[in-house]
C-alpha cells in the first residue's frame, strides 16, 4: 500500500521535506564566496553534484535568495570545500542566517587559507577544494542553479592515495531529511560487467 502525495495540494514545506528526505544521501557543497564589498562568507549547500567533466563543472542550487548566490553573481567566483565529518558542529553553524555582512569564518571560527586561482578564501581545514570560476545560473521557482567551471583543485596529500582521493580517508558528511546527517558507513565495491563479458553473451 502506498500513501499519495501531491506537491499541488500540499504546502511548500511539506513537500520540501519529503524530497530531502526521499533523495539521500546529498553530498555537501561547503560554499566560500566573497561579496562585492570584501565580506566573506561561508555556507553548506546540499543540492550539489558534477555537471560535466569537459570541461569540469560542478553546480550547487541555493534555495532561495542566499549571499552564497548573491557574491557569485556579484564577483563570479567561489569555492567548493569539501564537508569532513570531523568539522560537522561548524559545517552545520555556517547555515545559521546571519546577517549580510557578517563573515561565517569569524562569527564560527574558520580558518581560512588563500585560493590559488581565486579570490575567495579556501577552508584550511577542508581536505578538497575546488576553485570555481562562474559558468552560469539558472532560475527555477524559489531556486538558483550555480554552475561553475573549477580552474584549480587543492586536494591534500594526507587523503590521497597516488592521485586518487581515499573516501576512508576523506570521510565525507552528507545531508539526509530533517535535521540529520550521514557519515561514511560501508563501502560496497563492484566493476562494471562489460557487454562482451555478460553472462548470456552480447546482445544479439
Amino acid at each position: 500500500m502506498r500513501i499519495d502525495f501531491d506537491p499541488d495540494e500540499l504546502d511548500r514545506r511539506t513537500f520540501y521535506q519529503l524530497l530531502t528526505a526521499t533523495v539521500v544521501p546529498r553530498p555537501i557543497a561547503w560554499v566560500s564566496t566573497t561579496s562585492a564589498a570584501g565580506t566573506d562568507n561561508l555556507a553548506p549547500h546540499s543540492f550539489f553534484t558534477v555537471s560535466c567533466v569537459s570541461p569540469p563543472v560542478v553546480q550547487f542550487t541555493s534555495v532561495g535568495r542566499k549571499d552564497s548566490v548573491r557574491n557569485v553573481e556579484e564577483t563570479g567566483q567561489f569555492v567548493v570545500n569539501l564537508a569532513p565529518e570531523h568539522l560537522f558542529e561548524q559545517i552545520n553553524a555556517t547555515a545559521t542566517d546571519f546577517p549580510r555582512g557578517v563573515s561565517e569564518f569569524d562569527a564560527v571560527g574558520i580558518a581560512r587559507e588563500p585560493s590559488l586561482r581565486v579570490k575567495p578564501p579556501r577552508v584550511a581545514a577542508s581536505p578538497v577544494a575546488l576553485e570555481c570560476e562562474l559558468h552560469s545560473t539558472v532560475r527555477l521557482g524559489d531556486s538558483t542553479v550555480v554552475f561553475g567551471r573549477v580552474v584549480h583543485a587543492a586536494v591534500s596529500q594526507a587523503v590521497l592515495d597516488g592521485e586518487h582521493p581515499d573516501v576512508r580517508q576523506l570521510r565525507p558528511l552528507t545531508r539526509l531529511g530533517k535535521d540529520e546527517w550521514g557519515t561514511l558507513g560501508e563501502i560496497l565495491e563492484i566493476k562494471r560487467i562489460p557487454l562482451a563479458e555478460w553472462p548470456d553473451g552480447p546482445l544479439a
